[in-house]
Parts: structure tokens; C-alpha cells; sequence
């Protein structure tokens, strides 16, 4: 096992990265292991409320610069997921580099296991795209730092239903600010990907007695969600459709100035991360009076369910605690109302308030008695 806790080349820009250089991350590790084939890199932002959590994703990145990027990114919207979700707890990801359909191996899982174990708690992984709970069970041979085990290993199982329950919620929130109830009934509501959080999201709003229209690239997955949901219509690209909520639940990124100044739907919120490719697109949507959910707000049921896994919680504690994402953002929404900001920038605001607090207080600690 090699771990570089260093930056390897200087094509990587870590340092100096646009996803860092506002707001640092305090710890990034290159983990190298020759013989299982692990390349990971785990990126701890912040550790300000506490332990970081966060996913261990596995994708196929094109090179190692394009996994830096995204591991960046990705911990620091854990940050403010944590914090507006009221967790004390900071913000993390790992993303393993490989085809999850073909590059799984136990000893590979094993390998980043150990790697996560050298953090000695500072950072709990868990399930992720390209990981499950199966992954999380074999991480946990060589970590007890680990989230998302299966039930018959201890663990709280699969995340995706809590995520897909707290998008449920917040989607409600944004209904309710839209057109005056949380009721999704009668809505048509455009659901892009349907892998973990977007099939079980869909099942929600099947049983709401909303009107959902889906896609996905894998065909395999609309013919799950097809057999599970008779009455699902699918089209190839639910951006063009007339939705009157747009749930993306796939990759990020898949708002831009086209698709946003196109974009039917009313509300908008969904599974994704950094769906928006760059801030000035949520201006748009206000101006267009479209209700934005905050991404790192909605899908903060994994991150929940993990966190009180963590604290030896039951899947009823997790519920509650998911279920209570609808308040959440419907204070974020009045908030964003009351002074005339942006959701995004309210819902960053109440981060930065309890990371601030919890920053000071690490300082007026670490200072000691006066004159020490």
C-alpha cells in the first residue's frame, strides 16, 4: 500500500484549484495500492462540526485531474450538506478511479479500507455512485469507519431510499412555495436517472399521485423502473418536456444558460450534485420565478442516514430526521423570500452561520487560559 498525502504532479493544482482556493480543504489523500490496483483520492473540506462524512465514489474518470476536480468539489458541498442539515459532523469524499461494472475487487475495496483507517476517524466513508453496501462490507473488513454496511453486518443498508425521500421532502417545500400546497398530486414531475435515488424517488411520486415522465442513458434501468411503475411515461431527455418539476437525479452540470432559460418546469430539485454549472444560472431562475432547491439541501438523506448510523441510531431515528428535510427547506425558501437573495445563497448562509460558530469556538478552545 502506497498512501501520498502530498500532491503528485503539478498538472493536479491542488492548491491552487478553483474548488479550494476560497474555501481550503484541510486534508487531500492520493492512495496507491499495486497489487489490488487501488488509485482513490479522498478530499477532507472540513472538520469544523466534527467527523467528516462522505461517499466513496467509483467512476471511470478520463485522468486523474478530471477525479481531483470532482473529489473536490464534491467534499465541499458535504460541508454545507452537514451543516444545513444540522449534523455534527464535516464534509469529505472519496472517489476511487475504475469501471464499477469491471473493475470491483475485494482486495481492492480492502486496500482503500486501510487507507480510510490511517485517517483514524477523522473521515467515514460510505456507499456512493458505483459503490453499495456490498463495497461498504467489504471496506469494513479493514475499517470500522465505515457507513451504508448491509443490515446483516450491522449496518443501515442502502442510502438510497433515505436520499430519495429527502428529495421527496424538499420537493414538497418547493411545491408549496410555487403553488401554494405541499400536495404533489395531479404535478408532472420529470425525473432525470433513475439509478439508486431516482428509481425509489420515483416510486414517492407514483404513490403522491403525481404524473411522472423519466429517462436514463441505461436502458437497463428504465426497464426496472418500467416493471416496478406500469404507469411511468419515459422520454429521452426529460429537459425537454413539459414537467412541472424538474428532478435531476443523475450526474450534476445539467443546467446551463441553454437549458435553464429553456427549462419548463416551475421547480426544480432533485438527487444530483452541483447541478447548476455555474452560480449566475440560479439568478435565471429567480428572475423566471422557478423555485431552485438547493441541491446539498435536498439530498442530504444519505448524509443523514450515515451520520446517525454513526451515532448507533435506528431506521426510525433516520426517518424522522430525513422527513425533517421539509422543514429545512421551507425555512431556507422563506428565508431566500424575506431578504430578496437566491435559495442557494440563503441555504449557504445557514452553513456558514454554524461552521463559523463551531470554527470559533475550536479557536477559543485551542487558545487556552488568557496569558498561557
Amino acid at each position: 500500500m502506497t498512501v501520498v498525502d502530498d500532491i503528485p504532479t503539478d498538472r493536479l493544482r491542488v492548491f491552487d484549484h478553483p474548488e479550494s482556493r476560497e474555501s481550503p480543504h484541510e486534508r487531500v489523500l492520493f492512495c496507491h495500492d499495486p497489487d489490488s490496483g487501488l488509485r482513490a483520492i479522498i478530499a477532507i473540506h472540513s472538520l469544523a462540526l466534527g467527523p467528516a462524512i462522505g461517499g466513496c465514489r467509483m467512476y471511470p474518470y478520463p485522468d486523474e485531474a478530471a477525479a481531483v476536480t470532482d473529489v473536490l468539489r464534491l467534499s465541499r458541498g458535504m460541508t454545507f450538506k452537514a451543516a444545513v442539515a444540522g449534523l455534527d459532523h464535516g464534509g469529505a469524499k472519496a472517489v476511487i478511479i475504475g469501471n464499477p461494472r469491471t473493475d470491483k475487487r475485494p482486495e481492492l475495496f480492502e486496500a482503500f479500507g486501510r487507507c480510510v483507517d490511517e485517517l483514524g476517524g477523522r473521515y467515514v466513508t460510505a456507499g456512493d455512485v458505483g459503490t453499495d453496501s456490498d463495497e461498504m462490507d467489504i471496506i469494513g473488513r479493514t475499517t470500522r469507519h465505515v457507513a451504508f454496511r448491509s443490515t446483516a453486518a450491522g449496518g443501515s443498508g442502502d442510502s438510497g431510499l433515505n436520499t430519495a425521500l429527502g428529495v421527496f421532502q424538499a420537493m414538497r417545500a418547493g411545491a408549496e412555495a410555487r403553488w401554494g400546497t405541499s400536495s404533489l398530486a395531479g404535478r408532472r414531475v420529470g425525473v432525470e436517472g433513475l439509478g439508486k435515488v431516482g428509481h425509489r424517488l420515483t416510486g414517492l411520486l407514483v404513490e403522491a399521485g403525481a404524473e411522472v415522465v423519466a429517462s436514463d442513458i441505461d436502458e437497463r434501468a428504465v426497464g426496472r423502473t418500467r416493471a416496478a411503475f406500469p404507469g411511468v411515461r419515459f422520454a429521452p431527455e426529460v429537459l425537454a418536456e413539459t414537467v412541472d418539476v424538474y428532478a435531476p437525479c443523475a450526474m450534476g452540470g445539467t443546467l446551463d444558460t441553454a437549458t435553464a432559460e429553456a427549462l419548463a418546469a416551475q421547480v426544480v430539485c432533485g438527487g444530483a450534485n452541483n447541478q447548476l454549472t455555474h452560480p449566475g444560472l440560479e439568478a435565471e431562475l429567480v428572475r423566471r420565478g422557478i423555485v431552485w432547491v438547493p441541491d446539498f439541501l435536498a439530498n442530504a438523506g444519505g448524509l443523514i442516514q450515515a451520520a446517525v448510523e454513526v451515532a448507533d441510531g435506528d431506521a426510525a431515528d433516520a426517518r424522522r430526521a430525513v422527513e425533517a428535510i421539509f422543514d429545512t427547506a421551507r425555512r431556507v425558501i422563506a428565508d431566500a423570500a424575506a431578504r430578496g437573495t437566491t435559495t442557494g445563497t440563503a441555504a449557504a448562509d445557514l452553513a456558514l452561520r454554524r461552521i463559523r460558530t463551531a470554527e470559533a469556538a475550536g479557536r477559543e478552545r485551542n487558545a487556552g487560559p488568557s496569558g498561557t
